[in-house]
């Protein structure tokens, strides 16, 4: 998976594209000669005034957001109207610095317009706004309505209604129904000035000063403070995402488990980065919960670890390099042989042809030797120049360290980036081809994507073979507030063809011997429960050993209040059945404002 900072860059690039070409136009009622907001809002997700002039519309502004490229301000009806599915806020885009201040009474003329934040191919739900407004301050110093609070109460447990099948899965014209659907009540107040208090934080501060918060403490609580996504069919509703209205460097670095004491209260916005998210004209307090990174167990003599870890676009410019060594030598207790997934090239992202990553590599194994730990040897192969997606220039790639002082790594030449490396069957075991080797590369399910590296190690007499894997990333998936219910996994294809892939090249090395120790490691980018691990697992040729964990420790990654499984350690039968797994995910960075990689490594611990 991209990085979440590469992917919101991006994101944010196609926003300023997008922002003045995403407008719905719907047919709408006849002008009536006083218009409110709840009228404009309406009972589904799109106005029926959308496309049409509206004049006077009176409100009191409740926020004014000074930055980005949606400057404008919230504005709300005072008087509401008795229908709960309407909303009584809206929002005013004014594209300049608003001249208007919380508290004003105003009233707006202008166009109706259904913004879809990131544009109409994301699939997300639009936003009601006013455009092209001409604004009237009627008074100021008036109090602002009071905040609607949201709690665990007042949010319902069921996610979603299903979409229209004939309009393709949307909920756009479906009537809200906030009693029922929590995406329906969280429309249903869509601009309405909100507030939540006392709140756990789900997702740390990112570097675009935002957060995620839940209002329902126990909905699959992880033992550390997040809320663990368990299933498709399983929402988490009581996530929200908190910004604010005010100066970045005032925004709280949090970490998971922490609590936004008191109350944080403003207008209710919906954007391309998590959908429904409460904008913050008043933060509650930061009370810090003390989370500490993890430290697994040191293996023992005759225990094997094996580790898989995300190093997150490593290239030899980066600043992260100590900080990586001291958790592979602390954290992690230097495990025997790591796959690395995201080793750029010897000069990142700049696209020049350069391949070679030996630099970036040797780079962290002497800063893992500063930090006390082994000398690391290694294996890899250089990709062609940017066939294999990520970073552009940077040409990431998976590396194996090991430790050749507790493992040794049986070198046969061939390999190469276009090579596929076979299975043989050499007095009754299975032998790779080339080691270490490529599976199936030329293969169309590794289009612009990793390929896995496969390679044969030794550990006190027993062969292992370890394939080093980076599946295709979720990009350009629909989110899970997108106006189509459910929403499209559309990465998903690619991910299914690269696990079929896997799967047959793990039973050649079991069909040539039955009780080989096979492991297939690193970032599937998909879950635990995915058909994409399912795939993989086949009729039991691997099986995925985090789910060994109970299901409230099941997480390797967090991403908009949600901690999930995007990182896994399969193992064949012979090593579940008979090798005493031991298995440890090492929340070491997914939950923590000041990470060093979005993914925590994962770590077994088994006895050939």
């Amino acid at each position: 998976m991209p990085s979440k900072r590469t992917a919101r860059i991006g994101a944010l690039t196609v926003a300023a594209v997008c922002s003045t070409v995403s407008a719905v136009v719907l047919t709408a009622p006849a002008h009536a000669d006083t218009v409110r907001i709840h009228d404009i809002q309406g009972t589904t997700r799109v106005s029926p005034y959308a496309g049409r002039q509206v004049t006077d519309v009176a409100g009191v502004v409740t926020g004014v957001r000074t930055y980005g490229s949606s400057k404008g301000f919230w504005i709300q009806d005072p008087t509401p109207d008795a229908d709960p599915a309407t909303s009584e806020g809206v929002f005013v885009f004014t594209s300049s610095t608003p001249k208007v201040a919380a508290g004003d009474s105003v009233t707006v003329s202008g166009t109706v317009s259904e913004f879809v934040p990131g544009g109409a191919s994301t699939g997300n739900q639009s936003v009601t706004e006013i455009t092209k407004a001409l604004v009237t301050v009627v008074s100021s110093g008036n109090p602002v309505p009071a905040a609607t609070v949201i709690n665990r109460r007042s949010v319902p447990d069921a996610y979603t209604p299903a979409g229209d099948t004939a309009a393709s899965g949307s909920v756009n014209a479906l009537t809200l129904e906030p009693k029922k659907y929590a995406l329906d009540y969280y429309e249903s107040l869509e601009g309405m000035n909100v507030q939540v208090s006392d709140t756990r934080v789900v997702t740390a501060t990112d570097p675009y000063s935002e957060l995620w918060v839940t209002v329902k403490p126990h909905e699959h609580a992880s033992r550390r403070g997040g809320t663990v996504y368990g299933a498709h069919t399983s929402q988490n509703t009581g996530r929200l995402q908190i910004q604010s209205l005010g100066p970045t460097a005032d925004f709280p670095a949090a970490n998971v488990g922490d609590e936004l004491a008191g109350t944080t209260e403003g207008p209710l916005d919906f954007n391309q980065f998590g959908g429904y998210t409460l904008v913050a004209s008043r933060l509650g307090t930061l009370d810090k919960g003390g989370l500490q990174r993890e430290t697994t167990r040191k293996q023992s003599r005759g225990e094997l670890a094996v580790a898989t870890y995300n190093v997150e676009n490593l290239d030899p410019g980066d600043g992260t390099f100590a900080a990586h060594a001291a958790a592979i030598v602390n954290n992690l207790q230097s495990p025997d042989i790591v796959s690395l997934e995201e080793i750029q090239d010897n000069n990142g992202a700049t696209d020049d042809g350069t391949v070679a990553a030996d630099q970036t590599v040797n780079k962290l194994i002497d800063a893992i030797v500063a930090a006390g730990g082994p000398k690391y040897d290694w294996r890899s192969i250089d990709p062609v120049n940017d066939q294999d997606g990520g970073e552009p220039g940077g040409n990431i790639r998976q590396v194996f360290l090991f430790n050749p002082q507790r493992v040794s790594f049986t070198d046969r030449a061939g390999g190469d980036s276009t090579t596929a490396v076979g299975v043989t069957k050499v007095h009754g075991t299975a032998r790779l081809t080339a080691s270490p080797g490529r599976i199936d590369p030329g293969n169309t399910a590794w289009t612009t994507s990793r390929k896995p590296l496969a390679g044969e190690f030794v550990f006190r007499g027993r062969t292992v073979f370890v394939i080093a894997n980076h599946f295709a990333s979720k990009g350009g998936d629909q989110g899970l507030t997108a106006q189509y219910q459910p929403p499209v996994r559309s990465s998903e294809t690619q991910r299914h063809l690269q696990a079929t892939a896997e799967n047959t090249f793990v039973n050649q090395i079991l069909k040539a011997q039955k009780d080989a120790d096979v492991i297939a490691l690193g970032d599937l980018n998909d879950f635990e429960f995915s058909d994409t691990a399912k795939i993989l697992e086949g009729h039991g040729e691997l099986w995925s050993a985090i789910k060994s964990l109970p299901k409230s420790e099941r997480y390797t990654y967090d991403y908009q209040g949600n901690e999930q499984v995007l990182d896994q350690i399969l193992v064949s039968p012979s090593i579940r059945r008979d090798c005493d797994v031991d298995y440890d995910s090492v929340h070491i960075n997914s939950e923590f404002s000041d990470q060093i990689s979005d993914h925590d490594p994962q770590v077994l611990r088994f006895r050939p």
